[in-house]
């Protein structure tokens, strides 16, 4: 039981039979590092209720709880903070508790999930004109993470994305292809097909801007020249061809995406992350129109008096939102709205969905959710914005049509040889096979990559440094994967039994701090699936690991002469571990037995 279970009722109770006084929540935090105490009861909040001074009311809380509680063992009081010190016996009964559960902190999903129980999140969601960039590493990361949090929260999750494979972008890459590719193939090239397409959509832009320089040269206006450049003009004609269903252009459309989903797929599985099901917007571009007309039968939307349909949000504090245009053709919210209905409709039991899409878009999501809402859609009112910042590096913002933007791909081979280089220069790889070495590599490069990205929160903005994310100490990723290591040394070292339960009658300071964090596990997960933070998880483990260290460094562990304590100082270290390894798993980060 926590710590909170087990001392709120005696405080309740001390509170009542001293101040005569009921009050219906504590507030709880960790006792300050230069404080004695494991945990502190504010008395702040208590002071609405009962009059006096801070220091006396916490005095006679403390008195009744050491009086009352056999897991509590002294207090101080610091002004009105009520530290309270608990006895080794509890965490000794606490780890005991806990040591042979490999997956402490998480919790499974029901067997059977009824309406409303399950969650969906979307993540990623590339456009099929070019490759996934370092944008997309973000947005994969944070979404895939997310969903293993809910997971680990007891929710079941569904992973989705949706496939932007429409669209007068598609048809640039297309019509330079048909132009300028003389045939060329992902496998007569030797590149995976979204770099190929990709780079026919640079080629597009670079004539492009040559036609517009030649008709500003001509006469024409910059916005003029935009719009008549021949280029565009064939794009757009493409575009209604396709929309159409003109067959050679629908053939070109097909051949040419399967070429970029056939590269993504790569892509996601060197990145490791996976999906459930896809949603392509060629099919749910006009999902939304059905929903439009049920909307106007009701009151919800109005029509306007060329044709066009809106609905008024000024009401709400937003504005007028079109969703269906004159000539009828539906909009980019009308397809979202359509797209969520139908996924609840595959998916019966999802009561609730994660959009993870860059914060450009926070706008759009308020507006779509209220009009789901207002639709009388009961799980509208668990949708949720996964809304984050941009990622940047030294050299600065990246451009997809200028070909500047940093490749997936590229940057995880980049971040896999920085590793080599540095695990090279540490030299503590001797008897390695090169398999076992390039696969280390990688572990760690991904391990850096993704850690940096997931340590920061969400919705902050984020400079993206490769090398300062292979730091061996520090916050990052081979810190952590680096002291996994060290752990798994120790246990192929301890040459005896080390599953029994021994009896201890008092611990260490450090092994009690190691305790005190563990314990916080479970919370942790539930405070990360409710704030949708895996930074929450990547800080976390810093603090574990840094505890580790610290205590790895104080006391003697196979060294130790005491049997029982060398025993305890094993099964410790194991849990460790073990708590870093699951806590990894969330982020999506593998941790290596050598290192």
């Amino acid at each position: 039981m926590s710590l909170q279970k087990i001392l709120s009722p005696a405080i309740f109770e001390a509170i009542q039979k001293q101040f005569n006084v009921n009050v219906e929540k504590i507030e709880f935090q960790a006792t300050r590092k230069d404080f004695e105490g494991d945990i502190t009861i504010v008395i702040f909040p208590l002071l609405k209720l009962i009059k006096g001074n801070p220091v006396d009311i916490g005095t006679k809380i403390g008195t009744y709880l050491v009086e009352n509680i056999k897991e509590v063992e002294k207090f101080n009081v610091v002004a009105a903070f009520l530290n309270v010190v608990i006895s080794d016996a509890y965490y000794l009964d606490f780890f005991n508790s806990i040591k042979e559960n490999s997956t402490f902190g998480f919790i499974s999903a029901p067997a059977n999930t009824t309406q409303s129980d399950a969650i969906m999140v979307e993540y990623s969601s590339p456009n099929t004109n070019k490759p996934l960039h370092l944008g997309h590493i973000r947005n994969n990361l944070l979404g895939y993470s997310v969903a293993e949090i809910l997971k680990a929260a007891g929710k079941k999750v569904y992973k989705t994305q949706i496939i932007n494979d429409r669209g007068i972008h598609i048809c640039k890459s297309m019509l330079a292809w048909k132009k300028y590719g003389e045939g060329q193939t992902p496998k007569s090239t030797g590149l995976k097909g979204d770099k190929l397409v990709g780079n026919f959509y640079v080629q597009f832009d670079k004539v492009y801007k040559a036609e517009i320089t030649a008709l500003i040269a001509q006469g024409k206006s910059e916005d003029e020249a935009k719009k008549q450049a021949p280029s565009l003009v064939e794009a757009q004609q493409m575009l209604l061809d396709w929309e159409a269903g003109k067959p050679e252009v629908i053939e070109l459309w097909k051949t040419m995406n399967q070429w970029v989903y056939d590269g993504f797929e790569e892509t996601y599985k060197n990145l490791g992350v996976d999906f459930d099901s896809y949603y392509y917007e060629s099919n749910t571009y006009l999902l939304g129109k059905e929903v439009v007309q049920f909307g106007l039968e009701k009151g919800i939307f109005e029509k306007d008096p060329d044709g066009s349909v809106w609905i008024d949000l000024t009401p709400d504090g937003l504005d007028r939102k079109i969703v269906l245009r004159s000539d009828g053709t539906a909009v980019y919210m009308t397809q979202d709205i359509g797209t969520a209905i139908q996924r609840v409709k595959d998916f019966s039991d999802v009561g609730g969905m994660v959009y993870t899409v860059g914060n450009e878009q926070d706008y759009h999501f308020k507006v779509l959710f209220l009009i789901l809402k207002k639709l009388g859609f009961a799980w509208a009112e668990n949708l949720y914005h996964l809304s984050y910042g941009m990622v940047e590096l030294p050299s600065g913002k990246m451009k997809s049509r200028e070909g500047t933007v940093v490749d997936a791909d590229d940057l995880m081979q980049e971040m896999t040889a920085t590793a080599k280089s540095i695990s090279e220069e540490l030299g503590k790889l001797d008897g390695y096979s090169d398999a076992e070495k390039d696969n280390l590599y990688k572990t760690i490069g991904l391990g850096a990559l993704k850690y940096y990205m997931l340590k920061v929160d969400p919705k902050k903005s984020m400079m993206f440094n490769p090398e300062e994310s292979v730091d061996f100490a520090g916050n990052t990723g081979p810190f952590i994967q680096y002291t996994y290591a060290r752990i798994q040394s120790i246990l192929r070292k301890a040459d005896f039994d080390s599953s029994v339960t021994i009896a201890l009658d008092a611990i260490h300071p450090k092994e009690k701090e190691l305790l005190k964090q563990i314990a916080l596990f479970p919370e942790l997960i539930q405070d990360a699936a409710s704030n949708h933070s895996p930074a929450l998880i990547a800080n976390y483990t810093y603090e574990l690991v840094k505890e580790y260290n610290s205590f790895y460094q104080t006391v003697s562990i196979l060294g130790e002469e005491n049997d029982n304590k060398k025993i305890f100082r094993v099964q410790l270290s194991n849990k460790v571990a073990e708590t870093i390894k699951l806590a990894f798993q969330l982020l999506g980060i593998e941790v290596p037995e050598r290192m």
